[in-house]
This record gives structure tokens, sequence and C-alpha cells, in this order.
């Protein structure tokens, strides 16, 4: 799919806000998803990121901004299904279908060729159990069955929120390269998941989100230098060291009765400070910064408008470089 333009559609969210009676869901957000790139969308619990997604796929009205996908609001777009796969749950079958019929209706309401009902319980595995309802699924089924509705329309935007969910290992190395697949082909892919370590050999770029507000945005290389360092240290006298440190370096996390993680710290920093009082340690490392530390170092409480943050970034740039993947190339469905 193609924006009227004839450029591959971007998502663009631009002074998003929504509250719900008192409660602040989303303040003044702003991101782009770029074709041909997976884009990571991560926050902690609360933090807002289903309600982004449902404004930008229609379900929620916002309270001021835009989020629009190819340039036009979702319910502008004449046939949906055909243009934006969308997953954000997979728990809204009927227990007593069989897993062929639901995609037979979800595909005959969207007037989509029933071929592709066959074509996509390949791409997910399911066609051995395509005669089944889906009351009988495992958690992992049925996620695959909502991505095999997500995948009917063969739209060039997809929007998955926690699509691993329920997968095994093995079910969760399908998903990437298959995500992958779909992005070198110029696919617009926006994810949400709370698995941080498979995030990270997943997506190329990364939108951060905490109490409604954009923390960070950008290539996830980038974000990920713009961090500040952490040591980990190793301590019979943990607390003692947690309460000397902790008024030059507020981002203390205790991992164990003897470890802890200082964010922002290096060893030419601490090691004055164990010298002088006397501190043994057993452990002292400078741990690169990964995504799971920029994930916690960017939503903890307060965190915005602290000094030294890294900024926002613009809009994602640059090529992708994947490896091989397999060679069927399908997307998704809109909300049920």
């Amino acid at each position: 799919m193609r924006t009227p333009s004839g450029r591959p559609p971007g998502i663009e969210v631009e002074g998003l806000s929504k509250r719900f009676g008192s409660v602040r869901a989303v303040s003044d957000l702003s991101f782009e998803v770029a074709p041909g790139r997976i884009t990571g969308f991560l926050g902690p619990n609360g933090a807002g990121k289903t309600t982004t997604l449902r404004i930008l796929l229609g379900l929620v009205e916002a309270n001021s901004g835009s989020a629009t996908i190819g340039g036009r609001r979702y319910r502008k777009i004449p046939r949906p299904l055909h243009e934006v796969g969308a997953l954000l749950e997979s728990t809204s079958f009927h227990p007593a279908r069989r897993a062929r019929d639901h995609l037979r209706m979800v595909a005959r309401a969207g007037r989509i060729d029933r071929a592709r009902v066959a074509a996509v319980l390949e791409v997910v595995g399911l066609e051995a159990v395509a005669k089944r309802r889906v009351g009988g699924f495992s958690m992992g089924m049925r996620q695959r069955l909502g991505l095999a509705t997500a995948l009917l329309g063969d739209p060039g935007v997809l929007i998955l929120d926690e699509p691993a969910n329920g997968l095994d290992p093995q079910g969760i190395v399908w998903l990437r390269e298959l995500l992958r697949f779909f992005a070198n082909e110029g696919r617009t892919i926006l994810v949400s998941s709370h698995l941080l370590a498979e995030m990270a050999q997943t997506i190329d770029d990364v939108v951060i989100v905490s109490e409604g507000q954009l923390r960070a945005s950008g290539p996830l290389s980038t974000l990920t230098r713009q961090v500040r360092s952490s040591v980990r240290i190793r301590t019979p006298d943990a607390d003692r060291l947690t309460d000397l440190l902790r008024p030059g370096f507020p981002a203390i996390r205790r991992l164990a009765a003897d470890l802890l993680t200082v964010d922002g710290a290096t060893p030419e920093r601490i090691g004055p400070v164990l010298a002088q009082h006397r501190i043994v340690i057993y452990e002292l490392v400078t741990q690169s910064t990964d995504l799971e530390s920029v994930f916690l170092s960017l939503t903890r409480p307060g965190r915005a408008g602290e000094p030294g943050s890294p900024p926002a970034s613009g809009p994602p740039t640059g090529p992708v470089v994947a490896p091989p993947v397999p060679a069927t190339g399908w997307t998704e469905s809109p909300p049920s």
C-alpha cells in the first residue's frame, strides 16, 4: 500500500492528549514511525501505550492532537483491512467458532479474497488445526490466530500490541523473522511489548513513553549512546555504600543483598568514595548501555526534564540490513 503521493505510508502522532475523567492517560505525545523499519513502542504499565494505539485505530477519541496513518485518520481509510493490520488482543474470538470460520467471516466483512484464509493459516502455522474450535486453543495458538486475522488484508502498516504473548521460544524467533521480512518489504511496523530483551533483537527504532509523555524516540543505536553508562558493584557493605552514593547518584538499583547498580557512574567517580570510607568490594564492573538500562533510566518516576536527559529525536532514518527470512509476506487486520 502507498499513500496518494506514491510514498509508503507512515504513522504520525502529533500533540496527542487524552484524559479519562481525572486520569491523564496521554499528554501532548508526538512521534513518527517510518516505513521499512520496526519501531518498538515501549513503556511501563499505565504509560499510555494502549490508549495511544486505540486512538490510532479509531477506537478512542483524543481530547486534542492527531494520530494518522499515511496522512489519514483510520476512520477515513476506505478499506482499512487492506491498508492497516492491527492486533490489540488475542482474546476476542468466539470460543465455539472454528479458526477457519473466524477468518472467513473477517475476510467477507472486509471484502478480502477468501483464498487468503488458507494462505494466512499456513503463514502462522495453524493450517493443521484450522477446523478446531478456538475455545480449545492455547494462548499461543490464539495469538497466532490473531496474527492470521491481522494478515488477511495484506496491508502496508502493522500495529501490534504484545504480539509475542504466549509464544514459545521458537515462535518468538519466527515472529521476529516475519516482522523483519515485512520491514524489508518497506512496510511500516509499530510493536508494543514488555519483552525488552526480545525487542532489543527485533527493533530498529524505539519510542519510549512514561506517565503519558514521550521520554525519547529515534534509532535504538543512537539512543543507547546518549544514555549514561552504569557501574555494577558487589560489596558486603551495600547498605552503607548506597547511603553514601545516593546524594550524587539518585539512580541506584539494588539487585541483591550485596549487589547494586549505579546509573551515570564511572569507576573513576566511585573509586575515591570506596577508598575514603574503606568499603570492601568483590566486584566493580562498568556496564555497557542496553535497551533495558535505557528503558529503566528514562521511565523512572520524575525522569522527564531531568538534567542530562537524552533529547527526544526526530523521525528515524537509515537503511535496514536484515538476515534472510521466509519468502511469504502477509499482514494484519483491525481489532474486532
